[in-house]
């Protein structure tokens, strides 16, 4: 029986990131799909999310990976993807890894190299480049209607999220490491070109916390185009969401952009005391879920822009690194 004909099992390995939730209720959306059940370095914590999302909690990653499974989405602390990843390969069960891949280009290699060497599937997951907008953009820039690109101005903003995200030892660092790799992804994949150098500087100084909240980037790409990215942790906890994802493209023929979760409408609520906007139109996640069980079948990308693979967020990561060493040494870094 093929895959295409039995329900595909997939299971859930680590729940730290809030993106655990938006993956299993997007796959209990999709049918032939069956969420087989959570687990987390912490049990506590796996048994608490299990009732809430309505599915069986796992007392370890190992137990889950018995459960027959298709393939795993892995939402655990970035420190913890690598460990993780290499237990997946190890029951030849395809991976559908949260942002960053990992903390180290170190740690990124090894999961790309074991995945290779068992068989198994590994993809980055990046809905970003799933978003109606940006295959809009993709096919207008990649189209020539705005001539050879040579220059792109993007941010990346949002709120400190606080938590474990905080915590060097477990994410590795702060807004670079969180909002770097989604634009880095984009580029790479908007311009067919791959990042060669790299300025950036950072500071805390919007939080004064242990990691760092303001981050700018300048990145030059293998085609001549140079970039800038503000990967800050810009927004206040007061603000109306949670950030934001643009991209403004100039050519030598014309420019193009977007705003990526503009399509919007604006709550304001006694429950909350303050406005909010909540995001209408077609889901990244679950576009980009479906894109992971095609892959996972053998299957064409079932839309206009292909699953990021683990190469994709190797290189994703060499970004943050070197945005890392020029921060620390004031110089540009070559990739």
């Amino acid at each position: 029986m093929s895959m295409a004909e039995k329900t595909v099992r997939i299971g859930i390995l680590g729940v730290a990131h809030l993106h655990a939730h938006s993956y299993t209720k997007e796959l209990k959306r999709l049918p032939g799909v069956e969420v087989a059940g959570i687990a987390d370095h912490d049990p506590e914590r796996a048994a608490a999310e299990g009732v809430h999302l309505g599915v069986t909690a796992f007392p370890d990653a190992a137990a889950l990976l018995r459960a027959d499974l298709d393939g795993v989405v892995i939402c655990a602390e970035n420190v913890r993807h690598r460990e993780l990843v290499e237990m997946a390969a190890a029951s030849r069960v395809h991976v559908l890894s949260e942002k960053p891949l990992a903390t180290t280009v170190e740690d990124a290699e090894a999961m790309v190299r074991v995945c290779r060497e068992s068989g198994t599937g590994l993809y980055t997951a990046f809905p970003c480049r799933f978003h109606p907008v940006y295959a809009r953009l993709r096919q207008t820039v990649q189209g020539g209607e705005i001539g050879r690109p040579i220059a792109a101005r993007t941010t990346n903003q949002g709120r400190n999220p606080g938590s474990w995200f905080i915590n060097k030892a477990l994410s590795g660092g702060g807004a670079v490491m969180d909002h770097t790799v989604h634009v880095a992804d984009l580029l790479r994949d908007l311009t067919a070109a791959e990042p060669t150098e790299v300025y950036a500087e950072t500071s805390n100084r919007i939080g004064h916390g242990p990691v760092e909240d303001v981050a700018l980037l300048h990145i030059g790409f293998s085609n001549g185009l140079w970039a800038t990215l503000d990967a800050s942790w810009a927004m206040p906890k007061s603000y109306w969401t949670w950030g934001n994802v643009t991209v403004q493209v100039t050519g030598t023929g014309g420019v193009a952009g977007m705003d990526m979760f503009s399509q919007n409408h604006v709550v304001f609520s006694d429950k909350t005391m303050r406005a909010g906007l909540t995001n209408w139109g077609d889901s990244a996640d679950g576009l980009m879920l479906r894109a992971f069980l095609a892959a996972m079948a053998g299957a064409p990308a079932p839309g206009p822009v292909p699953l990021a693979t683990g190469e994709d967020g190797l290189r994703a990561v060499r970004v943050v690194m070197a945005a890392y060493q020029s921060a620390a040494t004031r110089e540009p870094v070559t990739i």
